[in-house]
């Protein structure tokens, strides 16, 4: 791990533990908290390659099939009635699973145009939404908002652009106090953004909080790879891009990046870079004393213990075990 005597403020002693693997490409990982089925919780991971969502349980790591061709899932929250809301990114749209196991589809074009890919999506306590929509991606045909954004769903169902000024927003998460939302930006520029976030939900005076410049992915400048999603990116990306991210509850920043997941302190400090035996791309808060941090590592999924709790999500159903 990268600067050791950092991280040892956030870590327990130990290397990651993996809890189940045979996956293509992980991402949207969401705690459930114990239940008579899983004693012990579970853990939401989509496979995006694969468009599969699982439940995957968090003492033997056994995968249940949930959904298949799910549209490209990826992020994941749920809602303040304890219903799964997720990013589809290759139907363009985020959607909600009700709890008779319906789905309601909560977004899908904005003033009448269709989203462009809805990457990862945040609740916050007063029942509104947030998630990222870019655009850079897309050929420019499929551009059909014309910008990326960070989009609102309020309480009454709503669909607000909250922010445009990021080439390529990604993971979000809030503050403890919900007065700043830090969003990834993923491509070109890599690094970490915020907002303040207003009483009525709007986003103000966003700004960089940190860098997080690509690490060597190749020898060769000007060289390419075909990253999991079939595109051929710059060879650089190969050692990551800025992606998922929590924070705990003294607003420390965790956020997937360049060589692993990268730690900050609230005032910018940087603590490090925890390195995984896979690169990851995406992070979740669980266990019941919520000190376990899940990451979502291409094939696998990895658990570390922390010294601090992590902020739950709002909505959370409560444990029925």
């Amino acid at each position: 791990m990268t600067a050791p005597n950092k991280l040892d403020r956030v870590l327990e002693p130990g290397d990651p533990k993996l809890l189940a693997t045979g996956f293509h490409f992980t991402e949207g990982p969401l705690w459930q908290p114990p239940s008579p089925e899983h004693p012990d919780g579970a853990l939401y991971v989509s496979d995006v390659d694969d468009a599969i969502h699982y439940l995957v349980d968090a003492r033997t790591g056994e995968k249940t099939a949930l959904r298949e061709n799910d549209g490209g899932a990826n992020g994941a929250t749920y809602d303040l009635q304890g219903c799964v809301v997720w990013c589809e990114q290759d139907v363009y749209r985020v959607v909600r699973r009700e709890h008779d196991g319906s789905w309601t589809v909560l977004a899908s074009e904005y003033n009448g145009v269709r989203l462009n890919r809805s990457n990862d999506v945040v609740g916050r306590s007063d029942g509104s939404l947030y998630f990222s929509d870019p655009q850079f991606l897309m050929e420019p045909d499929d551009r059909l908002i014309g910008t990326s954004s960070v989009f609102r769903i309020d309480r009454d169902g709503g669909l607000h652009q909250a922010g445009t000024d990021m080439p390529h927003p990604n993971g979000l998460a809030f503050s403890p106090d919900e007065s700043l939302l830090y969003v990834s930006n993923t491509r070109p520029n890599p690094h970490m953004y915020v907002y303040e976030v207003t009483i009525d939900g709007s986003l103000s005076n966003g700004r960089v909080f940190a860098e997080m410049p690509y690490v060597p992915g190749g020898s060769d400048d000007g060289d390419t790879f075909i990253a999991h999603s079939g595109a051929e990116r710059p060879i650089g990306e190969r050692g990551g891009v800025p992606d998922g991210l929590k924070v705990d509850t003294r607003g420390r920043v965790f956020s997937t990046g360049p060589g692993g997941c990268w730690v900050w302190e609230p005032d910018g400090e940087f603590l490090g870079v925890i390195e995984t035996p896979e690169l990851p791309a995406n992070v979740a808060w669980g266990g019941t004393d919520f000190k376990t941090l899940y990451l979502t590592c291409r094939t696998s999924v990895y658990s570390l213990r922390v010294k601090t709790p992590g902020v739950p999500v709002p909505g959370m159903p409560a444990s029925t075990n």
